[in-house]
């Protein structure tokens, strides 16, 4: 026999159910916008640098010249331009049409072939630091690359007292996408969970249904687990829908375990729906809910999670702020189960934070959400 207290929690759910089934934009945030986002951060945004706009100046034109000028164009990373002189080469970084120059003076062959000194002249556009570095690197490589191919097919060895041999661990393609895409399963699951529940409470205290509510047999612990049980079930089934265009479409390797992705994931969508319902009963109106619930959520799982931007690289004031930031830790978890597999140093102080969050959370939610009008 059903008790009481399950038929009125059954009512509840069925009735958050029905309203989640009739409302588009719920339906459209859960499984449409997902996709979107996917899709433009994993084909249309890129923070890997290729096709630079490099120039090339050869003052003195020769064979040397021009086995480095193939260097450079054989290079996936430099869309090479050729001026006839250094004043040409410079119009055009003024005119943002290339973004660096390579310059080899009239004596940089002879040098090279007597033993000299020869130094290339690099000029880059600097207006945009990060991407300066990016291609200094880039053209560092590519020159040290072609210096050792020349001394190779000279017969002599570069005076260098150390060899640096390089291996990149879990991402070997230094692809963005590999670790943009688990991010953004994490914006994805923070605007669901938020932004969602924000307007649950809310919009029952706009439309009047509050009070209706309020006059029924149904304890608070009941409506509470009752609201929340639909939007969990909604977030989970997208964060399925994430994770396998994630593995099968994007290719991006899960090398950790599937239950510990499903469990942590949980545990982070149980976080944003405290946080959310919180905001919702805070705040009393959808349109100041969802307001708050962008404020305080998504701009800061956006850039405040390492999602985007290394924690490392910000003042230490901003560091400290991100502590209290539930996706940075859900955004650690998701990048190593995908990247680098079950790591537990890091599987476990990390779920065990959101732990803490979700019962601070849901403590703070149990004392806010009383069964009276106020």
């Amino acid at each position: 026999m059903i008790s009481p207290s399950n038929m009125r929690l059954w009512g509840i759910i069925r009735k958050e159910a029905w309203q989640i089934v009739r409302d588009p934009s719920s339906i459209a945030i859960a499984f449409v916008m997902p996709v979107v986002l996917l899709y433009l951060f994993g084909y249309g945004i890129s923070l890997n640098a290729k096709d630079i706009p490099l120039g090339l100046v050869a003052d003195k034109p020769d064979l040397i010249t021009q086995s480095l000028q193939g260097s450079f164009e054989r290079s996936e990373f430099f869309n090479l331009m050729t001026f006839n002189s250094i004043q040409e080469a410079q119009l055009a970084v003024d005119e943002r049409l290339i973004d660096g120059i390579v310059w080899m003076r009239s004596n940089f062959s002879s040098n090279l072939q007597a033993g000299l000194d020869a130094p290339i002249n690099i000029i880059i556009n600097g207006v945009d630091s990060n991407q300066a570095n990016i291609t200094n690197g880039y053209i560092q490589g590519v020159w040290q690359a072609w210096l050792t191919h020349f001394a190779e097919s000279k017969g002599v060895e570069l005076s260098q007292t150390v060899q640096i041999k390089q291996r990149v661990w879990f991402n070997a393609a230094l692809s963005s996408r590999m670790y943009l895409v688990p991010g953004v399963i994490v914006i994805i699951m923070t605007i669901i969970g938020s932004l969602l529940t924000a307007m649950v409470v809310a919009r029952e205290w706009e439309r009047g249904t509050m009070e209706a509510l309020m006059v029924t047999p149904l304890r608070m612990k009941e409506m509470l687990v009752g609201k929340l049980i639909p939007y969990f079930i909604l977030g989970m089934a997208s964060m399925f829908l994430s994770l396998a265009l994630a593995v099968w479409q994007f290719e991006v390797p899960l090398r950790g375990s599937f239950w510990i992705v499903i469990v942590t994931s949980a545990l982070f969508m149980l976080v944003s729906l405290m946080i959310g319902l919180l905001i919702s009963i805070v705040s009393k109106n959808q349109f100041v809910a969802g307001q708050l619930a962008i404020i305080i959520t998504f701009l800061p799982a956006f850039i405040l999670s390492g999602f985007l931007f290394d924690i490392n690289s910000m003042p230490t004031a901003i560091q400290a702020v991100t502590l209290i930031v539930p996706s940075r830790y859900f955004v650690s978890l998701l990048q190593t189960l995908f990247l680098a597999g079950d790591v537990w140093p890091v599987i476990i102080p990390n779920s065990l934070v959101l732990l803490a969050m979700l019962i601070f959370f849901y403590v703070i939610v149990l004392r806010k959400f009383k069964k009276r009008l106020e």
